[in-house]
């Protein structure tokens, strides 16, 4: 069936570790006995998914099907968190681990929106034909940012697809460049000329950022804005809250603020937290939120050992 449909020259063979031997040794030795041409370009082998580090079993009742995890965490965060761990690696399936993939999608998608709209309120100011005029301008740090993305993208690829490298490191470094320098500084910028090279820093990082999104599977077809409202609404599920929940806690967080309360401020702030929600004081007293990792009840807490005279000195800092 396989020779009728393929040939006999698989270019990709996959399969568990546990298949090496015997099963696809006396594959080898079937199809060559048969087919002396029969060959296969490249085994891939994948680890063992564990759950809590534990064998996942179905008499252990720790076992878990791709679309229970779908129904809390948007498909993308599953695909991010499964390629943080080489293929050939076990991976082990916790709801912590879940929870910092898709914290880690959503941040990548937020810089991406909030690029987009930093650039589409100052079209009307500068050339937006991009790469395709002979003014256009990028600068130095940028390039350089581009290349290095570019040459660590192809090189761990090119490494038996060493993802994990690519998620943590060279886009990382991208989406910082993004997000702390050549975003915050074109809010700022008054000049035309600056704003414009600082324009098409934005448009070229962001045109490899989706480059590298697309070949790993992540960019999604629909708009950033929307990508970003799937994630909030499975933060809300897991959450069991609404949105309406969170606007109301949101006004009375502001109240207190308001009378002085600071502690019953910082206590809505925890509760939020507590189950996944953070909230996120943006200037001209407005509060918006998103999807975090939850905050662990300990954390929550203060220490029990701490001696009553020094609370004072690490109690949390006020709103």
């Amino acid at each position: 069936m396989s020779s009728h449909y393929l040939t006999h020259t698989f270019d990709i063979h996959g399969g568990g570790m546990d298949l090496i031997f015997p099963h696809h040794e006396n594959e080898i030795a079937q199809s060559c006995a048969a087919c002396p041409d029969s060959k296969v370009n490249y085994w891939m082998h994948n680890g063992f998914v564990t759950a809590n580090d534990e064998k996942m079993s179905k008499s252990v009742g720790n076992f878990f099907t791709i679309r229970e995890v779908t129904k809390l965490y948007h498909p993308l965060a599953l695909r991010y968190f499964l390629m943080g761990t080489h293929y050939r690696s076990p991976v082990n399936y916790a709801i912590s681990q879940i929870e910092i993939a898709s914290e880690s999608v959503f941040y990548i998608y937020q810089t991406l929106q909030d690029c987009k709209e930093a650039t589409s309120k100052m079209q009307n100011g500068v050339d937006t034909s991009g790469g395709n005029k002979a003014g256009h301008l990028c600068s130095t740090d940028a390039k350089k940012c581009i290349e290095n993305l570019r040459n660590e993208f192809e090189s761990r690829l090119s490494d038996d697809l060493h993802t994990p490298s690519i998620l943590n490191a060279a886009l990382q470094e991208v989406l910082r460049v993004m997000n702390g320098g050549s975003l915050n500084t074109l809010k700022k910028q008054k000049k035309q000329q600056q704003q414009q090279l600082l324009y098409d820093d934005i448009m070229d990082l962001e045109k490899e950022v989706r480059t590298v999104l697309d070949v790993l599977g992540l960019l999604s077809s629909l708009s950033y804005c929307e990508v970003l409202q799937q994630f909030k609404e499975k933060a809300l599920k897991r959450a069991e809250l609404t949105e309406d929940d969170i606007l109301e806690s949101i006004g009375d967080r502001a109240k207190a603020r308001e009378e002085k309360d600071y502690s019953k401020s910082d206590q809505i702030r925890k509760d939020l937290a507590l189950k996944g929600i953070a909230l996120m004081d943006v200037g001209n007293n407005e509060t918006i939120w998103r999807p975090c990792v939850r905050l662990e009840e300990s954390s929550a807490q203060p220490a029990a050992t701490i001696p009553t005279r020094e609370k004072a000195s690490v109690q949390p800092q006020q709103d």
